[in-house]
């Protein structure tokens, strides 16, 4: 018998960027679709691959962006990358209907939201989540536009539209939404509207991020890229080195979860103290980016900037016994990647399949004086999500509800501690169960009751981001 043989590693310039080379970015807009002349949109598809962004020139802009800073410039480059994806309708629009291999993405969000706890009601046996409307109709496809500035991004999207056709009168396609966010100002770049620095622990890629930090995982191509080695599903031989996208829309409410901090703030420091402990308790990080596994304590904001300290670490204690004393076993990060909780154990547990790419960005305006005095939201902001993988069901869907929303997970630790659901991304079909233990390190047997949920899904969609040979022959149908 033949042995398996390891695929070759992918050409950058044959996958699109953002996937494993991130979009350098100050802003960025996604433009929901839905194809209304198919025939048209075929042909007129692989006239704009020479648009698309390819890892290969994301990497490059990177590189220009460093040498850029490295002279001394202060200003920005003028740089933007340009992504587009489809939904399983829109391939089927497009007359594309092979099975990618990917239960998820066949199925679509819409019909995952209440396995993902997205809220809802029931109508006639038929769950329908508290989405805004666009979400709930057939979305095709997205283009995702990032740059320097809005009118960067702006410029960008009407060269694609004219190209593609996108127009709500006798177009090829038609725009059903789109939704613009911007990274947040000021000291506040790189942190979401709770103020936590993000985007952190994504893994390095083998054979791309060839100097990961210390901690940073690495995982095989095929996590990320349908394909590759790693991604051990049969696929059609289009959808070679393109990868799967999950966009989640997520309303965050903020002063709401700085009012449950102050009233909740772990006792024998002051109110303020407190709740920043409380609140770095519960992410797994305190805002600085510092991990409570290397600063269990007090924040260490010059950890926090360091990457190659900031991710160095893994959940491992003396004789293997897993506490919460540094760390809850439900903080956020922990939930999400939970390390040594699961690969230290005799056999170990590899998580390398569940790991994904995140590449979000928020929305939204600052919180007003207003909304500070009320400790009430009264605008609309939070994270436009998006993650990478090749497969759904094992990475972003996975995570979401045996992780987050899984209150015995991680399942190995202390009897008399349950760990409870991720206090910030965790959904519970009944919220008074929404609780966690080992808030306070001081009462590890102790759980906080967790009254709302703080992030809240209004809506998103499954996509597939095809290759730029897929792209360029239309699926094979140009």
């Amino acid at each position: 018998m033949a042995t398996p043989t390891t695929p070759p590693p992918a050409d950058l310039k044959n996958v699109q960027g953002d996937i494993i080379v991130g979009f350098s970015k100050r802003t960025e807009s996604s433009i929901f679709f839905q194809i209304d002349n198919a025939e048209g949109f075929r042909k007129q598809l692989p006239l704009l691959v020479p648009k698309i962004t390819t890892a290969a020139q994301a990497a490059d802009d990177k590189d220009a962006i460093k040498k850029h800073k490295r002279a001394g410039h202060k200003d920005l480059l003028k740089i933007s990358g340009l992504n587009i994806a489809f939904s399983q309708s829109g391939l089927n629009k497009l007359g594309v209907t092979d099975d990618i291999g990917d239960a998820a993405f066949k199925q679509g969000q819409l019909a995952n939201a209440q396995g993902l706890g997205d809220k809802g009601s029931t109508i006639g046996g038929k769950f329908e989540p508290n989405w805004i409307p666009a979400f709930k109709n057939a979305v095709h496809g997205v283009i995702v536009i990032s740059g320097d500035c809005q009118s960067t991004v702006d410029e960008r999207l009407a060269d694609a539209a004219r190209i593609l056709k996108l127009s709500a009168h006798n177009g090829n396609c038609h725009e059903v939404l789109r939704l613009d966010g911007s990274a947040r100002p000021g000291d506040e770049k790189g942190h979401e509207h709770f103020g936590f620095l993000d985007g952190i622990s994504n893994p390095a890629i083998e054979k791309i991020d060839t100097k990961p930090f210390p901690g940073q995982k690495t995982i095989r191509q095929g996590i990320v890229l349908l394909g590759r080695n790693g991604d051990p599903t049969k696929r059609p031989s289009w959808a070679l080195d393109g990868s799967f996208l999950a966009f989640r829309y997520l309303f965050q409410l903020v002063p709401e979860f700085d009012d449950f901090l102050m009233h909740n703030s772990i006792p024998g420091l002051t109110p303020k103290e407190g709740a920043e402990f409380l609140g770095a308790r519960m992410v797994g990080r305190w805002k600085s980016g510092a991990p409570l596994d290397l600063a269990p304590l007090k924040d260490d904001p010059e950890l926090g900037r360091d990457p190659q300290r900031n991710n160095n670490f893994q959940y491992s204690f003396p004789e293997d016994i897993q506490t919460q004393d540094r760390c809850p076993f439900a903080a956020h990060v922990r939930k999400t990647n939970p390390r040594f909780d699961l690969e230290g154990l005799n056999p170990p547990i590899s998580t390398e399949s569940r790991h994904i790419v995140r590449r979000g960005i928020p929305f939204g305006p600052e919180l007003s004086r207003q909304e500070k005095q009320q400790k009430t939201t009264l605008q609309g902001r939070g994270l436009l999500f998006k993650c990478y993988q090749s497969d759904i069901t094992k990475g972003f869907q996975f995570i979401q509800e045996a992780w987050a929303n899984a209150p015995n997970f991680p399942p190995f630790k202390p009897a008399d501690q349950v760990p409870g659901f991720d206090p910030i991304v965790g959904q519970a079909a009944d919220p008074t169960s929404r609780t966690m233990s080992g808030a306070d390190p001081k009462a590890a047997t102790t759980n906080l009751q967790l009254p709302t949920e703080w992030v809240v899904s209004k809506g998103g969609e499954y996509f597939f981001s095809p290759s730029i040979p897929t792209l360029k022959s239309a699926f094979g149908r140009a």
